[in-house]
């Protein structure tokens, strides 16, 4: 089973085809609403991929809170764990131009999710194969979710996002790390082959559609993406980290992994809605075949 400790959102989804200056009103092309939060698009993503999930979260008394639970009770993902709170459910306000995402996140009910939550799933993080824990949730909380993974030998899975959010000393309690390279030039500064050589088999740096690179402990290696024609790019990080935790989990090489998240992310782009992109295993595995040929 993959835990995943994180942020449950309501997208607010508006496309463009010019970007406003300040101070400046222009038409949108589009507007839709879609379930997010890149916890919950992290669990969806390796639910898909056919891992048994659980998801630790908060959301609202509200219509946005109950139409995240039944998203995820779709896609069979374990919601007891996920607590209602009078605090409104989190919103990302996604803005769409020339293919590429800006986005603003209000937390709302996210930073609800306290230690004492973590606590209380003890026994299901006990039970599970591997945590993944993102930055959209109260500091504290993360810091506590660290220590009782650490204490209960459960690996995890860190993506550091917002980077802002993120404190050097977890690097000791977390198992990989995937921040994309503006996340890492934040928190590490942008010498990447140093870093990467400081963390070897953990650092995991993400370069969109460059594919990925790691330190093995003794060569640099670079995992390329698949090419593809993007539609919308968001939700293809958080497709890449569910699907690098379910080829881990299900005992892949961490290269294999890396190879098999990066097909799983190329999917997700070519479909419009961070959620509704995410492939299933058998759409990686015809793409995977099809390159073999």
């Amino acid at each position: 089973m993959i835990i995943v400790i994180g942020s449950l959102n309501m997208d607010l989804v508006v496309q463009m085809d010019t970007f406003p200056k300040q101070g400046e009103t222009i038409f949108g092309s589009a507007f839709q609403t879609a379930p997010g939060g890149k916890g919950a698009n992290q669990a969806i993503a390796a639910a898909r991929l056919g891992s048994e999930v659980s998801m630790i979260g908060c959301v609202g008394n509200d219509s946005f809170g109950d139409t995240l639970r039944k998203v995820l009770l779709q896609e069979s993902i374990q919601t007891k764990a996920i607590k209602s709170t009078a605090v409104p459910t989190g919103i990302a306000n996604i803005l769409i131009y020339n293919q590429d995402n800006r986005i603003i996140v209000v937390p709302g009910a996210n930073y609800e999710l306290k230690p004492a939550q973590i606590e209380a799933a003890r026994e299901i993080i006990q039970q599970s194969q591997m945590v993944i824990i993102q930055l959209e949730i109260p500091k504290e909380t993360v810091i506590y979710a660290l220590k009782l993974c650490k204490e209960v030998h459960i690996p995890v899975l860190l993506n550091p996002a917002p980077a802002a959010n993120f404190d050097v000393q977890w690097m000791e309690d977390v198992s990989y790390i995937t921040p994309n390279e503006t996340e890492c030039a934040e928190i590490f500064g942008d010498d990447f082959d140093t870093i990467l050589k400081k963390y070897p088999n953990k650092m995991i740096i993400t370069l969109g559609s460059d594919g990925a690179r790691y330190f093995d402990g003794e060569y640099q290696i670079h995992v390329p993406a698949y090419m593809t024609k993007a539609v919308d790019t968001t939700g293809a990080g958080d497709t890449f980290n569910g699907a690098l935790a379910y080829a881990l989990v299900e005992g892949q090489s961490l290269d294999q992994a890396l190879y098999f998240a990066n097909i799983a992310a190329s999917l997700s782009v070519e479909k419009f809605g961070a959620q509704v992109g995410m492939p299933t295993l058998g759409e990686v595995y015809a793409r995977m075949a099809g390159l073999e040929e």
